[in-house]
């Protein structure tokens, strides 16, 4: 996948690799030593039902999905389920 800058990140819409749109991208974690990143943190849409999603979520309702499933940025964060 070629560079992205943060800035672009932001707002963007993140939908499942099945079109389930999942919510907005809200911030992104990673390691400060190394430099890798870690999650994406997703604030879900309010019609997506939490339970039906495969990622693990923070205590606020958030969905923190692998950057390893990210497969494409473009109009849409799209993340393999």
């Amino acid at each position: 996948m070629s560079d992205i800058l943060a800035e672009n990140l932001s707002g963007k819409s993140v939908m499942g690799s099945d079109g389930t749109e999942l919510g907005m991208l809200y911030n992104i974690t990673m390691d400060i030593k190394s430099g890798s990143l870690h999650d994406l943190i997703v604030d879900p849409h309010e019609d997506v039902p939490t339970h039906a999603i495969d990622f693990d979520v923070d205590e606020t309702g958030r969905f923190l999905v692998p950057v390893n499933r990210v497969q494409a940025v473009k109009d849409y964060i799209v993340v393999k389920r």
